[in-house]
C-alpha cells in the first residue's frame, strides 16, 4: 500500500510538473515586473511632484501646463504598468503577496485613464482646470468687496447674522457651476479607464484599494456608521434645538434639519464654530487656544514648531532643515495659490514639506498636527518599495495626525507652558470639553460618508449628470439631517464647492480616520501608562508610545492593513467603540438634554421660510 501511494505521488508530480513549472515562471515573471515597475515609477514621479508643488504654490497658465505635461508622462507610465499588472493577474499560480503587489501597481493612478494618450491628456487638463477654478474662486458682494474662501470661512465662524451667513454660503457656491460639465466628462473618462482594468467603475476601483472587494468595503463603511449613528443623532438633535432657540423658528426649516449656513462652517462638516450657541450659558470649554495664541503673540512658524515638538517628544527625529526652507506656511500676497492644507514628500525621501495658509486659530493648530502626521508617516516608510510607500490604508494616513491632536488638551498645554495650570476636571468642564470635540469629530462623520456615497452613485450611473445637485442634497438630508438654506436646482453644482470633489480625493479615508484615530489614541494612551478617562489622556513625552507607533508607520502598505492594525492595537477591524467610549459621558448628558424634544428629521424636503433679516 505504501509503495502504491509513493508511485501515485510520483505519477501525479510528473503529470503536474509542467503546470508547476508554468506557475513558477508566472510568479518569477510577476516579481521581475514588480521590481521594474518600481524603478520606472520612481523615475517619473519626481518631476511630476515638483511640477505639482510649483503649480499649487504659484498658479499661472504656465505652471498649469507644467503639471499637465509632467503629469501626462507619469499617467502614461501608470496606465501602461496598470495594464501589464492586470494581464499578469490573469495568470495562474501567483502567490497571495504577488497578487497584492500587482494590485498595488494596477491601482496607482487616482483617476485611471483609457489606453489612449489623447484621453490621458484630456483627463489631466480637466483635473488641472477643476483645481484652478476652485483655487482662484472668490465672492464679491454688492459693494464690490471680494473675499477669498479663507476670509469667508473666518467670517462664517464668528458671524451670528443669518443674512450675512446666507450671502457668504451662496456666494461661495457660485464658484462651482462652471465645473459641472467638466466633472461629467471626467467621470466618463475615468470610468472607462477603471473598466479597462477590470473594475465596474471608478467607485469600485477606489473601494477595492482596501484589501477587500469594493462591495465588501461599502458594506463595512455602512456597518461602522450604524454603530456610531446613535451618538451623532443625539448631537444633531441638541444642536438643532439650540440653533432654533438662538435664531428663532423663522430662520430654521422646522422639519428637524439643521440649515447648512448656520453651522459656522462653509460645508456644515463640523460645527465647532457655534460652540457658544450649542452650550449657551452653560460652562464653556476649559481653555480657548485661539485666545492663547493671540495672547502669546504666536505666529504660523510657532504653531508648526509646537507640532514638531510633539512628535519629537515621542522619540521621533526633528524635521529636516529643508522642511523649513521649502514649505509654504502662509498665503503669499503676490500670487494665487492652493491654500487647502496638504503634506508633501517631494522626492519620496527627505524633501518633506507642508502647504498651508495658516491662520492663528485652535482649529489650525490641529490641522498643522494632522499635516505633520502625514510627514512623519512619509518619512517612516520612505525606504520601502515605491508601491509600498503609503499608509496601511488611506484612513491610517489621515488618522495619525488626528490621533496626535487628541492629545492637545489642557494637560498638554500646561506641560508646554501655554497654560499656567491644568484645567479642573469637574463634570461641567468635562462635558464642555467633550462637546467642543464632538462638534468637530462626531459632526463630521455623516458628511464624510455622504461625499463618497454621492460619488459612488455618480460613478455607477445611479445618479446621472442631470440630477447631481438633487442627489447631493438628498444624501445630506438623509445622513446628516442638514438642509440647504434656500432652494437649489440643477443650475447649481454644490458638491463642487467642496475641494475634494474637483480635487478628486476619495473621502472614505476621512470617515475611517475619524474612527481609527480613537483606536490609535486608546492604544497609545495604554502604552503611555495612562489609566484615566480617555479624553483626559495626552501621550506627549511618551517614548514607549512613540516606538510602537513608529513601527506601525514603517510598515507602510507592505502588508494588508488588517495585519498592521492587529500588530498595533490587537484588533483586525475598525471599531467605533473607541470613539463611543471617548464620548460616553457626553452621550449620557445629551440624552438628558434631549428629553421631551422631538428628535429626528423629515427625509423629504419641505417648503423653506424666507431667510430672516
Amino acid at each position: 500500500m505504501y509503495l502504491f501511494r509513493t508511485a501515485l505521488a510520483v505519477v501525479t508530480l510528473s503529470a503536474g510538473a509542467p503546470l508547476a513549472l508554468a506557475a513558477n515562471q508566472h510568479e518569477a515573471e510577476a516579481r521581475a515586473f514588480f521590481l521594474e515597475a518600481r524603478d520606472e515609477a520612481t523615475a517619473v514621479a519626481l518631476p511630476a511632484a515638483r511640477a505639482r508643488w510649483i503649480f499649487n504654490t504659484y498658479i499661472t497658465h504656465d505652471t498649469q501646463q507644467m503639471v499637465i505635461e509632467t503629469g501626462k508622462q507619469r499617467e502614461l507610465t501608470r496606465v501602461a504598468q496598470a495594464r501589464q499588472a492586470h494581464a499578469l493577474l490573469g495568470k495562474p499560480g501567483l502567490s497571495d503577496s504577488t497578487r497584492r503587489d500587482l494590485n498595488k501597481v494596477r491601482q496607482t493612478a487616482n483617476l485611471p485613464s483609457p489606453a489612449d494618450p489623447a484621453a490621458t491628456a484630456r483627463l489631466l487638463e480637466i483635473g488641472a482646470e477643476l483645481k484652478n477654478l476652485y483655487a482662484t474662486g472668490s465672492y464679491c458682494d454688492n459693494n464690490g468687496e471680494c473675499l477669498s474662501l479663507r476670509e469667508m470661512e473666518r467670517i462664517l465662524r464668528s458671524s451670528r447674522d443669518p443674512a450675512e451667513q446666507l450671502a457668504l454660503w451662496q456666494g461661495w457656491r457660485e464658484v462651482s457651476p462652471p465645473m459641472r460639465q467638466l466633472y461629467r466628462e471626467q467621470v466618463e473618462l475615468a470610468n472607462a479607464g477603471a473598466s479597462d482594468l477590470g473594475f465596474d467603475d471608478l467607485g469600485d476601483y477606489w473601494r477595492s484599494r482596501y484589501d477587500m472587494s469594493g462591495d465588501d468595503f461599502a458594506a463595512a463603511i455602512e456597518r461602522y456608521w450604524q454603530q456610531a449613528k446613535p451618538l451623532y443623532e443625539a448631537l444633531q438633535c441638541h444642536v438643532q434645538a439650540r440653533l432654533t432657540e438662538y435664531y428663532g423658528a423663522e430662520n430654521t426649516p422646522g422639519d428637524g434639519t439643521i440649515p447648512a449656513h448656520l453651522t459656522g462652517n462653509m460645508w456644515a462638516q463640523n460645527w465647532s464654530g457655534i460652540e457658544d450657541i450649542v452650550m449657551g450659558s452653560q460652562t464653556a470649554a476649559p481653555f480657548d487656544l485661539t485666545a492663547i495664541l493671540a495672547e502669546r503673540e504666536m505666529d504660523a512658524i510657532d504653531i508648526v514648531k509646537m507640532a514638531e515638538g510633539f512628535f519629537v517628544s515621542l522619540g521621533l527625529e526633528p524635521l529636516p532643515d529643508t522642511f523649513w526652507e521649502r514649505s509654504m506656511f502662509t498665503r503669499p500676497a503676490d500670487r494665487e495659490v492652493v491654500c487647502h492644507a496638504s503634506a508633501w514628500n517631494v522626492d519620496m525621501q527627505d524633501d518633506l514639506r507642508i502647504k498651508m495658509c495658516i491662520q492663528l486659530t485652535e482649529d489650525e493648530v490641529k490641522v498643522v498636527h494632522h499635516e505633520l502626521g502625514h510627514n512623519y508617516y512619509q518619512r517612516a516608510y520612505k525606504d520601502l518599495n515605491y508601491f509600498h510607500r503609503g499608509a496601511a490604508n488611506p484612513g491610517f494616513h489621515e488618522a495619525l495626525g488626528d490621533a496626535i491632536a487628541l492629545s492637545i488638551n489642557g494637560t498638554y498645554l500646561h506641560q508646554i507652558g501655554l497654560l499656567d495650570s491644568a484645567p479642573k476636571a469637574d463634570k461641567q468642564t468635562q462635558i464642555a470639553a467633550l462637546m467642543k470635540m464632538a462638534l468637530d469629530k462626531v459632526a463630521f462623520l455623516p458628511f464624510a460618508l455622504v461625499v463618497d456615497k454621492w460619488r459612488w452613485q455618480v460613478f455607477s450611473g445611479e445618479v446621472g449628470g442631470e440630477e447631481y445637485n438633487s442627489a447631493w442634497w438628498q444624501l445630506r438630508r438623509q445622513y446628516q439631517g442638514v438642509s440647504a438654506p434656500v432652494a437649489r436646482s440643477e443650475a447649481n453644482f454644490d458638491p463642487g464647492a467642496k475641494y475634494h470633489i474637483p480635487g478628486n480625493t476619495s473621502y472614505s479615508r476621512y470617515f475611517l480616520a475619524h474612527l481609527l484615530q480613537f483606536q490609535f489614541h486608546e492604544r497609545l494612551c495604554e502604552l503611555a501608562g495612562f489609566a484615566g478617562p480617555l479624553h483626559q489622556c495626552s501621550i506627549y513625552g511618551s517614548q514607549a508610545a512613540g516606538d510602537t507607533l513608529n513601527k506601525m508607520l514603517a510598515a507602510g502598505t507592505s502588508r494588508p492593513w488588517q495585519d498592521t492594525l492587529e500588530a498595533f492595537t490587537g484588533e483586525r477591524d475598525v471599531d467605533p467603540r473607541a470613539m463611543l467610549n471617548y464620548f460616553a459621558p457626553l452621550k449620557t448628558w445629551l440624552d438628558e438634554q434631549n428629553k421631551g424634544r422631538q428628535c429626528g428629521w423629515q427625509q423629504a424636503a419641505t417648503a423653506r421660510p424666507s431667510p430672516g433679516p
